[in-house]
């Protein structure tokens, strides 16, 4: 018999297992049962895993929020858009719409803030480089995080999900100061 002629005995699953295949089935078996495990723990001791709230909105609710915060603690301009330097502690609102994401934040290094965002359009994918933070930002829900900037410097946020003509150019930043 060979693989590719079929074989002689047209009952083969009543073939008895061979030792080989036996232990390969145990690994697959016990990998598994593993793998499946480790899901619930990381999840409960990862530390990785970001937050689940997220709230209903409409873009005008949400715009207001966004625009008393600019309007209440706007610091200076970059290229044009405001620096948004919020109390410590505090909520924090960022949108995102065709082509940019919406103000530029200024966070204290080792501060928690609640960090709010929403899209004001289609669905955007916030992604914080190089700390490769990504969240799925849709129309219609604020989704909320607790951040806490554990390094200074400026951190871009980019769009990992395509929205159209101008996707490579939705760009933001976030700086983080002592």
């Amino acid at each position: 018999m060979t693989s590719i002629s079929p074989p002689s005995d047209k009952h083969w699953w009543k073939e008895p297992i061979e030792k080989a295949e036996l232990i390969w089935i145990a690994i697959v078996v016990v990998w598994g049962i593993i793998l499946t495990l480790m899901m619930p723990f990381w999840h409960v001791y990862g530390k990785q895993n970001l937050s689940s709230e997220a709230y209903k909105t409409t873009p005008e609710v949400y715009m207001k929020k966004v625009q008393a915060g600019v309007d209440q603690y706007t610091v200076r301009t970059d290229n044009g858009k405001p620096v948004v330097k919020p109390p410590v502690g505090s909520d924090v609102y960022m949108l995102g719409r065709l082509w940019e994401w919406w103000p530029v934040l200024e966070l204290q290094v080792g501060q928690s803030y609640r960090l709010h965002l929403a899209s004001m359009d289609w669905q955007h994918g916030w992604s914080l480089q190089p700390a490769n933070l990504n969240v799925q930002v849709l129309p219609g829900y604020d989704m909320v995080m607790t951040v806490t900037p554990n390094k200074v410097g400026e951190y871009s946020i980019v769009c990992n999900e395509y929205c159209g003509i101008g996707h490579h150019m939705m760009l933001g930043k976030i700086h983080v100061v002592e």
